[in-house]
């Protein structure tokens, strides 16, 4: 897998950009929410498929290259779709520097980008797939990226992502900008997709999924660590964001602690 920072004037809204060429076993995996948007260009097919519904059997599907949008529950995707990509992972509030429409709008997991750039968003993946070694392919993105750029950061979001993913409290957050709280649920959640509560929620998640490798996990001490009320506490919360209890959660490697295999 190739991971690379973005190019300078692209960093205030891209985290990374990434790129991965490795065949996985036939299957489907739960994906978990991250609290950011990513673009997704499959390589191998012109389809990205994901899995939704209560038990994630749902089938739905766009064409070759998309926007995952920020989630507060986790999706199944098909690792045929994972093997070949290519793609952006936004900074929180970056993905609508690129586009026309609010972060809330994007009531899918993934929208088409030819539905959500039009003509812009049509050959993103044909230009992606001329290019001939992967770092050319991610700097094909990068251009698509500088040429759609037409926002600027929202400050104010920006400061309270940050100071939300250490686990600052949501009225603290609010205070520090100097925004009233309904104020600033409205401005991120247009940025983000998600309220400053849910993503806190899912930032605290990502805490926890990065302290809990290994099957002989002490729940407890993790739920205590990182703020939690109690283990149920920790519980009720790690149920409602993945579909899964604590006790049954087994990511497909340490490295990939967010892709949980389904079958």
């Amino acid at each position: 897998m190739l991971v690379r920072r973005p190019r300078p004037e692209l960093a205030p809204f891209v985290s990374h950009l990434w790129y991965v060429d490795d065949p996985l076993a036939p299957g489907r995996d739960r994906t978990l929410p991250t609290g950011a948007a990513q673009l997704v260009v499959n390589l191998a097919a012109d389809s990205l498929h994901w899995y939704d519904g209560a038990d994630l059997s749902v089938r739905r599907g766009v064409g070759g290259a998309g926007v995952c949008a920020a989630l507060a529950r986790p999706i199944g995707v098909d690792t045929a779709d994972q093997a070949r990509t290519a793609g952006v992972v936004f900074r929180p509030g970056g993905a609508v520097a690129f586009g026309d429409v609010p972060a809330a709008a994007l009531t899918d997991p993934v929208t088409s980008l030819a539905d959500l750039w039009g003509p812009d968003g049509v050959g993103v993946r044909d230009r992606v797939l001329t290019a001939r070694t992967p770092a050319e392919r991610l700097d094909v993105l990068e251009s698509v990226l500088v040429g759609r750029l037409r926002e600027r950061l929202d400050g104010a979001v920006a400061f309270a992502a940050g100071a939300l993913s250490r686990g600052v409290a949501v009225a603290r957050v609010a205070e520090r900008t100097g925004l009233s709280a309904s104020t600033l649920q409205r401005r991120f959640r247009a940025a983000v997709g998600l309220s400053p509560k849910q993503f806190g929620r899912i930032r605290r998640l990502q805490r926890v999924l990065l302290s809990a490798s290994g099957h002989d996990v002490d729940w407890a001490q993790v739920a205590v660590r990182h703020g939690y009320f109690d283990q149920a506490h920790l519980i009720h919360d790690f149920r409602a964001l993945t579909g899964l209890t604590p006790g049954r959660y087994r990511p497909r490697s340490a490295a990939e602690h967010n892709h949980v295999p389904l079958t």
